[in-house]
C-alpha cells in the first residue's frame, strides 16, 4: 500500500523487519518447547536465546543466492550462533514458520481495525442521537420518498457497521491460529506437544488439522469481511455525497481553511474524502475475490497463495483502516445544514406527504384507485408545472367534498411520520444514550 493510505502503526507491522522478528520469535518459540520436553540442553537454550532478528538487508542478499526467503533466513539466524544453530528450524517446514507470524500480523491488525471501527461507530451514534428528530426527506431511487429524520438515516447505518464489526471479529478469530506441524501436517517431525507448548507461548491457539498450510477459507473469510465492511462504509459515504451535491446541500465534509477544492475553481469544495473511502472499497472487493481464489491449493499445498497474501493481507488491513479513521473524521466535523433539509422536505408544497392525503381520501369513502389516480395526477401537475401540491389539494373539489379544512391540515403534519423513529433507536440501543446524552 502507498504511504498516502497506509497508517503508520499497520506498515510497522507489515513492514520486512517486523516478520523477521516475528519468524525468530516462532523459531524461538519452537526450541523453548523442544527445550521443556528435554529435546534442547539448557546451555544450547541459553545461547539461542541469544540470537537476534537478521537485518533484512542480509536475508535478501542470502536469498538471491538461495530463492527462498525463509531458507535465507534460517541461514541468516544460525551464522549468528555455533553448534547449536542447527537447533534452529528442526523438523520444521517454512509454513510452520510463515503462517504462525501470519496469525499474530492479522491480530495486531484486526486489534487496530476493530479499534478504528469502535470510533466509527461512536461518531455516527453521537451523530445519529443528536439529530433523532431533525426531519429530511426519505429518498428511493434517487427521488423524494416520505419524511424521515437525519438521526433515522444515520442509525440505518450504525445498524450496518455493528453488524459488520461482529462479521470482522469473527473472521479475525478464526486467522487467529498457528500452525505448527510439518511438511504436511501429519506432526511425524514436530510432535504435537511442542506444537500446543510453542503456540501457548505465542498466545495462539493450534489449528485443529492442517496441511502444510493452515486452510485458506480462513483467510478468505477475513479479506470477505472486510470487503463487506468496506461496502458498508461506502453506502454511508454514498448517502452523505449526495446530501453534499449542489442541488441538495443538506451536509457538508469538513473543510480546512487553507484547503482547495479545485486547482481551477475557487467556488469548489468537493466531497474529496468521502469519495475516497468509496474509491479504496473497490479495492477491498477485488483483494476478497483474490482470497477466494486462494482456497483451492493443490493437493497438501501449493505456493500460489503466497504471492497474493504478501499484498492482499497488508494493503487490505491498511485500507481498511484508512477509511474508517477518514469517514470518522469526516462524521467528527460535518457540518449538517438543518434549513436545507427542512427546505427540501417543503419542496412543492410538502409534495413527498401525499400518502396521507390517499390514505385519508380511502377512509373518507373514496375507492383507492380512484384516489390514487387523484392524488397522482394532483401531485405530478404539482411537480412538473412547478406548483404547490398542497394548495393544488386544497383547491381540489373532489377533495374538499370528503376531506374537512381539518383533516386536510392533518395530512401535511410531520409528527405522523417520525411518531415511530424511537422505537427503532430503542432496538438499537440508542434511545438509552439519548436519554443519558
Amino acid at each position: 500500500m502507498i504511504d498516502r493510505y497506509a497508517p503508520k502503526e499497520l506498515r510497522e507491522l507489515w513492514s520486512d523487519q517486523t516478520r523477521l522478528q516475528l519468524w525468530l520469535q516462532v523459531e524461538l518459540a519452537v526450541c523453548e518447547a523442544r527445550a521443556a520436553l528435554g529435546e534442547i540442553s539448557p546451555p544450547e537454550m541459553a545461547a539461542l536465546r541469544r540470537a537476534k532478528p537478521p537485518t533484512w538487508e542480509r536475508v535478501t542478499q542470502i536469498e538471491s543466492e538461495q530463492g527462498h526467503d525463509l531458507a535465507a533466513f534460517v541461514s541468516a539466524v544460525q551464522e549468528q550462533l555455533g553448534d547449536e544453530g542447527s537447533q534452529i528450524h528442526l523438523g520444521m517446514t517454512s509454513q510452520d514458520v510463515v503462517d504462525t507470524a501470519l496469525a499474530l500480523q492479522l491480530r495486531g491488525a484486526s486489534q487496530i481495525i476493530l479499534t478504528d471501527l469502535d470510533r466509527l461507530l461512536d461518531r455516527v451514534s453521537a451523530l445519529a442521537r443528536r439529530h433523532r428528530v431533525t426531519p429530511m426527506a426519505g429518498r428511493t431511487h434517487g427521488m423524494h420518498a416520505e419524511p424521515v429524520t437525519f438521526g433515522f438515516v444515520l442509525a440505518n447505518h450504525f445498524d450496518e457497521l455493528r453488524r459488520s464489526r461482529d462479521r470482522f471479529q469473527t473472521a479475525a478469530g478464526e486467522v487467529d491460529v498457528g500452525k505448527l506441524s510439518g511438511t504436511v501436517g501429519t506432526h511425524a517431525t514436530l510432535s504435537p506437544e511442542v506444537e500446543v507448548l510453542a503456540l501457548r507461548e505465542l498466545g495462539l491457539e493450534p489449528a485443529a488439522i492442517t496441511t502444510q498450510v493452515v486452510a485458506r477459507d480462513r483467510h478468505a473469510a477475513y479479506l470477505c469481511s472486510l470487503a463487506v465492511l468496506g461496502a458498508v462504509c461506502e453506502r454511508l459515504a454514498t448517502t452523505l455525497r449526495h446530501l453534499q451535491r449542489t442541488e441538495v446541500g443538506e451536509v457538508r465534509e469538513p473543510f480546512g481553511e487553507r484547503q482547495k477544492g479545485s486547482s481551477a475553481m475557487p467556488h469548489k469544495r468537493n466531497p474529496v474524502r468521502l469519495e475516497q473511502v468509496s474509491g479504496l472499497s473497490r479495492l477491498l472487493r477485488g483483494w476478497a475475490v483474490a482470497g477466494l481464489e486462494d482456497v483451492a491449493l493443490w493437493h497438501e499445498r501449493d505456493i500460489s497463495h503466497s504471492s497474493v497474501e504478501r499484498v492482499a493481507l497488508p494493503d487490505a488491513t491498511m485500507a481498511s483502516a484508512h477509511i474508517l479513521r477518514t469517514l470518522a473524521q469526516v462524521l467528527e466535523g460535518l457540518e449538517v445544514d438543518e434549513a436545507a433539509m427542512r427546505a427540501n422536505l417543503g419542496r412543492r408544497g410538502q409534495i413527498s406527504q401525499s400518502q396521507q392525503v390517499l390514505l385519508a381520501l380511502i377512509r373518507a369513502g373514496m375507492p383507492r384507485e380512484g384516489a390514487y389516480r387523484l392524488v397522482q395526477s394532483l401531485a405530478l401537475a404539482a411537480d412538473h408545472q412547478g406548483g404547490d401540491f398542497r394548495a393544488t389539494v386544497g383547491e381540489s373539489p373532489e377533495v374538499s367534498a370528503l376531506l374537512s379544512p381539518e383533516q386536510l391540515a392533518a395530512c401535511f403534519d410531520l409528527r405522523p411520520y417520525l411518531a415511530q423513529i424511537d422505537e427503532s433507536f430503542r432496538r438499537l440501543g440508542l434511545l438509552e444514550a439519548v436519554a443519558d446524552g
